[in-house]
Formats: structure tokens, C-alpha cells, sequence
């Protein structure tokens, strides 16, 4: 019902808008010199648009289209650029109630309104009455804000006083509501010395659009290096379309105080297509963040995920590293299975790739937070997914460290063999660590283990280093079908 909405609706609204032409400079999209937009990685966007527009002398009503639909409205700049002290901001509005069938009825309570019903036996029937009620309403709504909107259906009384609910058939109204529009528009009432085609540039915070980044490393045969392929992934739903944009992207922690009340993977297959492209990108320290500069001009259309190449870095030297900690795991690992002592648990070791983000590595450009995805080819030059993980913005000459995964062939045994209460606030532990390796090659283990309190290692079978205050590392190297034991006795006070 509510689509058929006859043409005598639209052509009031085209006589509407026909009037107010005559004292209102309507700028749309096709006025458009060029468009700059610069996408933060924290889902909004600055968006610089320049138009001309033709100015009288005195006041002047310009209603500017084609914005987007999620403008934040009290960051809105204009200006002229021909004239910049010519031309003065009176009055500003952002009109963002828009044409449909429902906003239409939704203003028309009170008025008349006509239904034309056509019966099987072809005869025509007019109901004309007065619609007594909005189709949708707002139902569990809250100081916050909270609620929805439902749809309830129509009421219309007839000349004769009969009421008819949910009529059927093609509606007809005698006039459009006012404050509609067919877009979201910008509307200024603005003081102009000097008539004639200014050259204008409107600048607003858009939200609804971001970008993240994401990197495919293929690690080499002996595993000692990689391609490094990075991307760009932009997601706008703002409501508009920018063409033929300059496009830049801020990577950093940008603090936007909030008042009070995203992206699927990137297909491998043209990951590697474009691994040996050149960057589109150029990088810029700005401020205390880092700005991408595309080198030319791209479309970002509306409800759109578009990718591009961010970076490419070959022969990027990798460590890969076998991690026992099994303090930072307890919580997330079964412990203990059946028929196990109460003071050990099994361990598992972690998988930890490490890389230098240095020009001495092929790297050194600052990387935007993102996900990393590791592949290797097997011997039938297939690419296999090996894990993934999140890195941070990572600035040039900074290690690069990843946790992929667990190992399969390399376990870990971790048991407390000694516990003695020495007084009221000191104890006196004995642990011990075991780790086999079921390769047919040695395997380099890191064992990290954390303290607490006033400790002091009292015995060790091996040597360690001291990371941090609480926590001390055990290298070790476990050859291949052999196994280590690490033992130490540590007291701690409180």
C-alpha cells in the first residue's frame, strides 16, 4: 500500500521544489572540483569537497546535496576560496528527514487522503477520508534514547464518520508535508559582497567509514624469511560517494571525546597477485601519528569494501621461536587431565615469529595495527595457512612479534616437586620443567617462567635471564627425539 503512492505526490514535491529554486543556488555532486578525503582507522572520515557556486550580491539561501548521510553536523566548515572575506556564514541547518512513503504519512495526520480500490469485477471505488494516525510510532522509548520503531498500521475516517483500518489500494494525498527532502542536504543563509562563481570548499566529519590493515607473510622453505604483502581495506557506509577522491589515511590513536548516548579477510589469491607491485602508498610522520598519501586519485562508493596495496617488502628476515610459559596459559589450558598430580600440568608451547621492522630487514615503514596472516608452500606448491595475530602500530625499527599457533611435536610438562612453609611469610618451591621434542631436528625452547613477591632463585640446573622484575627465561635446546629437564628452588617473601 504504502508504495503506491500516486504521481500527484511527487509532482507537488517537484512544484515545491521548482519555488524554491527561485531564491535558493542548489549545489549537487555535478558541481563538484574535486574531492580530498582522509579516513581514520577509528570509523570516520575528513571529507573536503570544492564547488563552484554562483553568488549574488547580498543574502544568499544555498542548499548543498550529495553529503553524507552520517555528517556529523556541528563539524561542517565552508568557505570561499576566491573570496575568502567576501563571503559570511549567517545561519547553517542540516536537513536530514527524508522523502519516502512513511515520512510522508508520518507528517499527513489530519489531512485528506484518498484511496483508489479496483475490485475483481474490474469496478473502481474511492475511499476519501482523513488519516487519523502516523503508520509508525516509537514504542520503549528512554531519556537514553533507547526504542524502536513499529509499524501500526493506518486509520482513516470517512466522510460519512465510518472509520476504515489498514485500507487497501493506490493512495493519493493533496499536498507534500514540508521539512522533507529527496536528500540529506546542507542549507546556508549566507552574506555575500562580491557576486559571481565562487570557488568554495566544504570540510565535515563523516562517521560510518574506516579502514584497517592487513598482511600476508609467505614464509620461505627454510622458514628463515618472508614476503611481506600489506593492505589496505576501506569499509564506507557513511551514505556517500566520493569520486575521483585524494585519498589519505591517519593511522594513530586520535581521541574523540564521546558524549553521552570493523571486515572479512582479504583473499589470498590477489594478496599475492599484487606482491610485487609497487607501493601506492607514500608514508608520513604527521603530528604524532602517520599519514598514507595514495599516489593519484581512487572512488570510494557507498556500501563498499575496497582494497589496496599498502606495502611490499621481500626477503624480510624471520626468527621463529618454541615458548613454554605456562604462567600466562593456566587460565586458558585443561590443566590437569585424569589421575595427574594436583601440582603439575601439561603445557603447551607456543609458536612466536619475531621480525625487525628495519630498512636493514626490507621493512622500516611504520605499520598500521592490523592482522597478519602467515602462509608456506608445501612440497606441491600449495600455500597452507599457518596462524595469525594482531600486531599494534608498530613504528620503523621495532620488533615485529607474532603468536600463530601451538606446536604438535614439542610438549611441555610442568610440575611443582618441593613445597615448604619456611615462617609465617616465607616459602621455599622447587619446580620442574620438562620438554620433549619428537622432531627429527633439534628444536631451540624458550622456557618463561613468573615469580612473585621478594623471590630469590636459590638452585638452578640451568641459567637464566632476568626479563623484568617478576619474570626470568630459560634457554634451552632440546634435540630432536630427546628431552630437557629444567629444576630450580626458588623463596619468596610477602
Amino acid at each position: 500500500m504504502l508504495r503506491n503512492m500516486l504521481v500527484c505526490a511527487t509532482l507537488l514535491m517537484g512544484a515545491m521544489m521548482a519555488m524554491e529554486a527561485q531564491t535558493t543556488v542548489t549545489s549537487t555532486a555535478k558541481d563538484t572540483r574535486g574531492v580530498s578525503l582522509t579516513i581514520y582507522n577509528q570509523n570516520f572520515a575528513v571529507v573536503r569537497e570544492n564547488r563552484q557556486i554562483n553568488l549574488k550580491e547580498g543574502v544568499n539561501f544555498v542548499r548543498y546535496e550529495d553529503v553524507a548521510a552520517q555528517i556529523d553536523p556541528t563539524s561542517i566548515s565552508f568557505k570561499s576560496l576566491t573570496a575568502p572575506n567576501a563571503v559570511a556564514v549567517r545561519e547553517q541547518n542540516y536537513q536530514y528527514d527524508l522523502l519516502n512513503p512513511v515520512s510522508i504519512l508520518n507528517k499527513s495526520v489530519g489531512k485528506t487522503v484518498r484511496f483508489k480500490q479496483v475490485h475483481p469485477d474490474g469496478k473502481v471505488e474511492i475511499l476519501e477520508g482523513t488519516l487519523l494516525n502516523p503508520p509508525t510510532a516509537v514504542v520503549g522509548q528512554t531519556d537514553a534514547g533507547g526504542g524502536g520503531t513499529v509499524y501500526q498500521g493506518l486509520v482513516v475516517r470517512l466522510k460519512d464518520g465510518r472509520l476504515v483500518l489498514n485500507p487497501t489500494g493506490q493512495m493519493e494525498l493533496n499536498e507534500l508535508p514540508e521539512g522533507l527532502v529527496s536528500r540529506p542536504s546542507l542549507l546556508w543563509k549566507l552574506d555575500v559582497d562580491r557576486a559571481g562563481a565562487h570557488n568554495t570548499q566544504v570540510s565535515y566529519i563523516a562517521n560510518g567509514i574506516t579502514w584497517k590493515a592487513d598482511y600476508v607473510a609467505v614464509v620461505n622453505k627454510d622458514e628463515n624469511m618472508v614476503d611481506l604483502t600489506g593492505w589496505v581495506t576501506i569499509d564506507n557506509r557513511s551514505g556517500a560517494t566520493y569520486t575521483d577522491a585524494q585519498l589519505q589515511l591517519m593511522a594513530g590513536d586520535v581521541r574523540r571525546v564521546q558524549e553521552a548516548p570493523g571486515f572479512g579477510g582479504v583473499a589470498l589469491d590477489g594478496m599475492m597477485k599484487a606482491r610485487a607491485a609497487a607501493p601506492q602508498f607514500e608514508e608520513q610522520a604527521f603530528f604524532e601519528y602517520h599519514l598514507y598519501t595514495l599516489q593519484g586519485t581512487t572512488t570510494v562508493r557507498d556500501n563498499e569494501t575496497k582494497q589496496m596495496t599498502l606495502l611490499s617488502a621481500a626477503d624480510v628476515k624471520v626468527t621463529r621461536k618454541l615458548v613454554l610459559d605456562a604462567g600466562r596459559r593456566w587460565w586458558i589450558q585443561g590443566i590437569r587431565a585424569p589421575g595427574m598430580g594436583g601440582d603439575t600440568q601439561n603445557v603447551k608451547l607456543n609458536i612466536v615469529v619475531e621480525m625487525r621492522n628495519s630498512r636493514e630487514n626490507n621493512m622500516g615503514m611504520p605499520l598500521p595495527k592490523g592482522k597478519v596472516r602467515l602462509y608456506k608452500a608445501d612440497d606441491r606448491g600449495n600455500l597452507q595457512f599457518l596462524g595469525e595475530d594482531l600486531i599494534d602500530h608498530t613504528p620503523k625499527d621495532e620488533l615485529v612479534r607474532l603468536y600463530i599457533g601451538d606446536a604438535f611435536d614439542v610438549v611441555g610438562e610442568r610440575k611443582r616437586t618441593e613445597y615448604k612453609q619456611i615462617s609465617d611469610r616465607v616459602i621455599e618451591e622447587t619446580w620442574e620443567i620438562t620438554v620433549r621434542n619428537h622432531k627429527e631436528s633439534d628444536a631451540p625452547v624458550w622456557i618463561v617462567e613468573h615469580l612473585w613477591g621478594d623471590w630469590e632463585i636459590l638452585q638452578s640446573t640451568h641459567k637464566y635471564n632476568k626479563l623484568d622484575a617478576h619474570t626470568i627465561e630459560f634457554p634451552v635446546t632440546v634435540e630432536r627425539n630427546g628431552e630437557v629437564k629444567v629444576t630450580y628452588t626458588v623463596r619468596t617473601r610477602w
